[in-house]
């Protein structure tokens, strides 16, 4: 006779790897899952089915008809050994982007926005647009255009190479 309690305690016990061999002799199958908890109800679940019996043939019906309207899955799951090996699949390439911090005193920036040219100058302290001083590009777009734009993305300084 098997005692549920005294399983649950043994398994308590166990390692998550030694939970998933003994999934696998409960089950005939194996798993990906390594929540500790999750595996050791599940496989006293199993034990305990496999003791006392199945599910009645009403509860076995009752299962069909809501299965009848499930989603099936219709691929079977990927083999793992079957799987790409990611470094195999990326590719890197090198990128050749002005970092923000490369914008130096004495640096003019330049912009036509609806047909006005945007003059900026880049000081120490900030940047200079008609003669008022601001802390960031942010600020000089969004004064610029009367909408917040992303200033380094207005002057067109993330695209590749920057200006």
């Amino acid at each position: 006779m098997l005692n549920i309690d005294k399983e649950v305690a043994r398994m308590g016990q166990m390692t998550v790897g030694e939970l998933r061999e003994q999934y696998a002799e409960v089950f005939g199958e194996g798993t990906n899952a390594r929540n500790k908890q999750w595996l050791i109800k599940r496989i006293a679940w199993r034990m305990q089915a496999n003791e006392e019996g199945d599910l009645s043939e009403r509860a076995r019906r009752r299962a069909m008809e809501i299965a009848n309207d499930a989603d099936i899955r219709m691929m079977p799951p990927r083999d793992a050994s079957r799987r790409s090996v990611a470094p195999e699949r990326t590719i890197a390439h090198e990128t050749k982007t002005q970092p923000s911090t490369e914008l130096l005193p004495g640096m003019k920036l330049e912009r036509v926005y609806k047909g006005r040219k945007v003059h900026v100058l880049v000081t120490d302290k900030g940047f200079v647009f008609e003669g008022d001083r601001y802390k960031s590009l942010t600020a000089v777009a969004k004064a610029a255009t009367g909408k917040h734009w992303n200033g380094y993305h207005f002057f067109g300084l993330r695209k590749r190479g920057g200006k």
